[in-house]
């Protein structure tokens, strides 16, 4: 299996890019004892106030060297604005951004496909507008197990809910014999030591995971047949175990995730349909794998509706970690 690898462009600090613009040439994977170069792919839609959080937590996290694609995709309010001060203020600080402006929201799977051909890191990070960082070392923790583990497609982190008590939003996907996806965790508490174990999993969410460019280059981008959004993630994750890769959830890193706000919450976007079509896409195509994976039958993994929600304007400075 091929060693994880980069991309290099020649664009500088905050260079605005318009979609399709041509890339760079591809670069050799770093020497073993030097920092790789992380791409974080950001997509945003509108909600300024939940990507201001989130650009917070980037400034915050201390792992360089490390540079933003943000994708601004058609958003009307703030964001605009916002990503050009944090534009500066992340360059202030060390860290590069590249910005892909579309007029109009094209979904985050064309999104995030544009903002991959941008990337230049040797590792590719997901992260969705609603989602910071609990542990402040999350960049630093999943390049150091990625770099370990040249047998990883990808990683993902234990999300949590940002409000008391701190439930588990997510801890890796699994998937019944007829293509049910559940989250595992969901609605549980963050201690339970079920869910304290480093674990191989069916899938990931990808609010928030890394993945070699690699192993990116060798799964290809998203599929756009899922446009705009859902199930892509679970494709993708499929798409990589195909290929010999192994899927991680790592509960040592921890990121809060407010839910459904860089999609679920869309203008004009209907959850429900998307849900119901992309799921029948999934179930044609993977069928044949799922079906012989052993997952637990339908009626053992119930969705839990039951969880209590907080407003972003109720919420305060979030506990961090090292």
């Amino acid at each position: 299996m091929a060693t994880p690898g980069g991309r290099i462009s020649e664009d500088g600090h905050g260079l605005e890019l318009e979609a399709g613009q041509a890339n760079g040439r591809t670069a050799e994977p770093g020497a073993a004892g030097a920092r790789p170069l992380v791409s974080v792919i950001l997509l945003a839609c509108n909600k300024a106030a939940y990507t201001e959080r989130c650009l917070r937590g980037l400034l915050a996290t201390p792992y360089r060297p490390f540079e933003v694609v943000a994708v601004n995709n058609g958003s009307t309010d703030a964001t605009g604005k916002l990503l050009d001060e944090y534009s500066a203020r992340l360059s202030g600080a060390g860290i590069e951004v590249q910005r892909l402006y579309f007029e109009r929201n094209v979904g985050a799977i064309v999104g995030r496909n544009e903002a991959m051909a941008k990337a230049r890191g040797e590792f590719i990070a997901f992260l969705d507008n609603d989602v910071t960082p609990r542990t402040l070392s999350w960049m630093g923790r999943l390049v150091a197990f990625l770099r370990e583990r040249r047998d990883v497609g990808v990683v993902g982190p234990r999300m949590i809910y940002p409000f008391p008590p701190h439930l588990i939003q997510c801890a890796g996907c699994e998937v019944s014999p007829t293509g049910r996806v559940s989250f595992l965790g969901r609605g549980e508490p963050r201690e339970s030591p079920e869910f304290g174990r480093e674990r191989e999993c069916q899938a990931l969410i990808s609010a928030c995971w890394m993945m070699p460019a690699t192993a990116a280059r060798v799964a290809g981008p998203l599929d756009e047949g899922y446009s705009p959004v859902q199930f892509e993630d679970i494709d993708y994750c499929y798409r990589l175990r195909e290929a010999g890769y192994k899927v991680v959830y790592l509960p040592s890193v921890e990121m809060y995730h407010f839910e459904n706000v860089t999609t679920g919450r869309t203008e004009g976007l209907n959850y429900k349909y998307l849900t119901v079509k992309n799921g029948l896409r999934f179930k044609n195509k993977w069928r044949r794998r799922f079906a012989r994976e052993g997952g637990r039958p339908d009626a053992e993994m119930p969705w839990r509706y039951d969880l209590p929600t907080c407003k972003l304007e109720d919420i305060g400075e979030l506990e961090t970690v090292g």
